[in-house]
């Protein structure tokens, strides 16, 4: 199936006729962010559990390993921003795999408040041990997608996503003001302890 041409596309479709109350019916079946919200929720908290039971890790703390092994050294605020999480929960996540010798942390030369993050050699290992896990993990799931169906998704979800970067910059109403968030504060330390 064309991601772009099969069948009637997502976004020509008609609008719900109103129901008898006046107001427009809702399929959350057809509903296409109620789907992969519910999706994502679910793919989550399995994953989760198998990183909790095998390796004693939250989400947060998984995400944090994982950024670091893509890209070798990050700041927390930097973490934050890739993972779409807030700021208190990646610091806690720090802190947890510091005191665990998961991960280690030094100021920057340029910048005493910014804590560059990098993994340690027990981080390494660890993650030797689990990526393959969740690898395994994530191709149980896909099983029953083609390969052909598998590329198909990874290249619509991408899509989706610019189109999200589209709107979240226009004017529109789904832009996103950016300039109250607190990660962009001048001045504020790149790693807040826990309170």
């Amino acid at each position: 199936m064309d991601a772009d041409h099969g069948g009637e596309a997502m976004g020509s479709r008609k609008r719900e006729t109103p129901t008898s109350s006046g107001v427009p019916h809702l399929d959350l079946l057809q509903f296409l962010p109620y789907r992969l919200n519910s999706l994502a929720d679910r793919l989550s908290q399995a994953l989760s559990q198998m990183y909790a039971e095998r390796y004693q890790l939250t989400i947060a703390q998984w995400r944090v390993l994982a950024w670091l092994s893509h890209l070798d050294e990050l700041s927390a605020k930097q973490i934050a921003q890739a993972t779409r999480m807030d700021k208190v929960r990646i610091s806690r996540a720090v802190q947890a795999l510091e005191e665990r010798g998961l991960i280690r942390r030094t100021p920057s030369p340029s910048d005493q408040r910014v804590q560059h993050l990098r993994l340690t050699e027990a981080g390494q290992a660890l993650l030797a041990d689990l990526i393959p896990d969740a690898l395994q993990w994530e191709a149980d799931v896909v099983a029953a997608l083609s390969q052909g169906e598998c590329h198909q998704l990874i290249s619509v979800i991408g899509k989706l996503e610019r189109q999200l970067d589209r709107l979240e910059q226009g004017s529109g109403p789904w832009s996103q003001d950016r300039s109250g968030d607190p990660m962009e504060t001048p001045g504020s330390p790149e790693l807040d302890q826990d309170r």
